[in-house]
């Protein structure tokens, strides 16, 4: 395999803080690799070396010469100022430059530039590309391509972004947090378009099932090394757990000899002559492999919960519309003790709204939303981050509270839970600016849960937490004895987590549906399949139909005429046949025999009407025409 990138003793610090030291590992072309690490130990830092967009402390990477790279990064480089049109197409790329002015020609319907261009597309065999990059920007929801990059959401600059990265077609797919900003629909899209995609791709995703069923190499990179896996997340989970329990062998093995080589080295001070210093690099050796750390640290997670009453959320009839959106319409919902509820739609169908409505910072238009006495919420936001960033981790804690208590009756300090959080106590005097994104992440999720609610509000909690940090939340969450509505386009949170979701349909619509997220896909793919099949049967029909029309449209001839007089004298004689067939196979007097030989005769009748009846209809369409 050709090597398209290749890393060489890279070395990063960021501050005080060394992120990385000495790492190295080639990327070949065709690979489709996953880089996993802890948040906080610079992945996308790392990221932004591989695409020269940072410089290492020391280090080389290597680009093969003629590799193009595509980096989405998790914060959009875009121009403000150029129009949606103009921001996906801006590339050097000549078959790019002539779809673009194609684009533009259609969308001011000048009719000349559309035939000038046209032949261009034709000359360079651009039509294809057309309707793939349509492809692209129909699945990711952009349109409007007149209107401002500026003007757009932070969520539609994240899917242009992407659009544009995959657009380009680049050799190398370097890719932070693609699927973050994405509902579900486009996430399984985009799996499915890199699946069969030839890029060689590098990326960074908390998506479990994005990286098992994409990714065929994974990189893990932990206390300043790095760790290759030549199979998918299900292959490293198993692999991870053998090399940490083979790392734990080992340390234990080298501690047991340390005690004894200790015992020599104080016994036999005199015996350290040249002869024995083998003997003492050995032990200094050993000394080192001995007092490894093994950081295979848990969030420990079991916060005691306020105590939850027998009234919980009771909705009534509630309806809730913005100007041109209506997003809610009578929904009516009980919530009881312990459940917990995934909630799914596409982006804009009333989602947060919800949420909003639930904890009162939205009324409704109209119903009404009760309260249980002894509820408390706990919320954590997309947008909830609200931290002083000049403060330091362990004061913005503090504020909330100095001790947090157990379900067992003890209590920790703050400083201890924030070590439970992976929160060192060196980092803990760290300012909060200091913070990569998913430490701070990390942080609010740590405040949410510290205020010891019984009713959690989750949305999007699974952005920018890395696996580690939510393999640990989900057991949280699974004996977190209070309620739970939780928001997420992360299936594989979803699916073990929630008991059953609501799904925002739009228009109103909310549905409950019972079961996990996987479930309720499978639902509506058997149904997209059954009206696809439906469709299939009735397009054949009609075809079928249309090839008769001539025939049909064509007035009675004379006979034709004569013939549907008669059918309609016909038909009258055989239903009185068979009405007295019925009456006297019910009367209860016929043989045995007469009474085979008399269902027979009723049967044959019946199908002898049914093709009177069908002539009848067909001669019947053309007389009235």
């Amino acid at each position: 395999m050709k090597p398209y990138l290749q890393v060489e003793n890279l070395s990063k610090r960021w501050g005080e803080l060394m992120l990385f030291e000495n790492i190295s590992f080639t990327i070949f072309e065709g690979q489709k690799v996953a880089l996993i690490a802890k948040n906080g130990t610079g992945k996308s830092t790392l990221l932004d070396l591989l695409a020269a967009k940072d410089s290492p402390d020391s280090g080389i990477v290597t680009l093969t010469n003629d590799v193009e790279i595509g980096y989405f990064e998790q914060i959009p480089d875009l121009n403000p100022k150029n129009t949606l049109l103009e921001e996906i197409f801006e590339s050097d790329n000549i078959k790019l430059k002539t779809i673009k002015d194609f684009e533009l020609a259609v969308s001011e319907n000048d009719q000349k530039a559309i035939t000038r261009i046209s032949a261009k597309m034709d000359e360079l065999n651009a039509w294809d590309f057309e309707v793939e990059i349509k492809q692209i920007l129909t699945e990711l929801k952009i349109n409007l391509v007149n209107k401002p990059v500026g003007e757009l959401s932070g969520g539609q600059q994240k899917r242009l972004s992407l659009a544009k990265v995959l657009i380009n077609k680049p050799d190398l797919l370097i890719l932070d947090e693609p699927t973050n900003h994405l509902d579900l629909e486009m996430i399984e899209w985009l799996e499915s378009y890199l699946e069969k995609s030839k890029a060689t791709l590098l990326m960074v995703t908390h998506d479990r099932y994005f990286l098992d069923r994409i990714c065929n190499e994974i990189i893990e990179m932990e206390d300043n090394r790095i760790y290759r896996y030549m199979g998918n997340y299900s292959y490293f989970l198993q692999k991870r757990d053998e090399r940490i329990e083979m790392q734990q062998a080992t340390v234990a093995k080298a501690k047991n000899l340390l005690r004894t080589e200790m015992e020599w080295m104080r016994r036999m001070p005199k015996a350290r002559s040249h002869k024995a210093k083998y003997r003492v690099d050995s032990f200094y050796e050993l000394k080192e492999k001995a007092s490894q750390k093994l950081k295979n640290e848990n969030v420990n997670l079991s916060v005691k919960s306020s105590r939850l009453g027998k009234k919980i959320v009771e909705i009534k009839n509630v309806s809730k519309s913005f100007p041109g959106a209506k997003l809610i319409e009578n929904f009516n919902y009980t919530f009881s003790r312990f459940e917990k509820v995934g909630i799914v739609g596409n982006n804009g169908t009333g989602k947060s709204t919800f949420l909003n409505l639930i904890t009162r910072e939205l009324s409704p238009d109209s119903g009404t939303i009760e309260i249980g006495q002894t509820i408390k919420f706990g919320y954590y936001r997309q947008d909830g981050i609200q931290f002083d960033f000049k403060e330091r981790v362990i004061d913005a804690v503090n504020k909330i509270a100095e001790y947090i208590y157990f379900e067992d009756g003890t209590k920790m300090s703050s400083s201890q839970m924030l070590t439970h959080f992976l929160f060192p106590p060196e980092t803990q005097y760290n300012y909060i600016e200091k913070l990569s994104g998913g430490e701070q992440r990390r942080l609010y999720l740590c405040t949410v849960l510290m205020q010891n609610p019984n009713f959690l509000i989750l949305d999007e909690p699974t952005n920018d937490l890395d696996i580690m940090t939510l393999n640990v939340l989900e057991e949280y969450l699974q004996s977190f004895a209070g309620c739970v509505v939780v928001v997420s386009h992360d299936r594989f949170f979803m699916d073990k987590i929630v008991d059953h979701l609501f799904v925002f349909e739009g228009e109103g619509v909310v549905t409950d549906f019972p079961g996990n997220y996987t479930l309720y896909r499978n639902k509506v793919q058997e149904e997209k399949e059954k009206t696809e099949s439906k469709k299939t049967g009735q397009d054949k029909a009609q075809s079928k139909k249309e090839t008769k029309k001539p025939d049909a449209q064509r007035k009675l001839s004379f006979n034709e005429k004569r013939e549907y007089e008669q059918l309609e004298t016909e038909i009258a004689e055989i239903e009185e046949k068979i009405r007295q067939l019925e009456d006297l196979l019910n009367s209860g007097t016929l043989l045995h025999d007469e009474l085979f030989v008399k269902s027979e005769e009723l049967a044959e009748l019946k199908k002898h009407l049914d093709e009177k009846e069908f002539r009848w209809l067909e001669l019947s369409e053309r007389e009235q025409q």
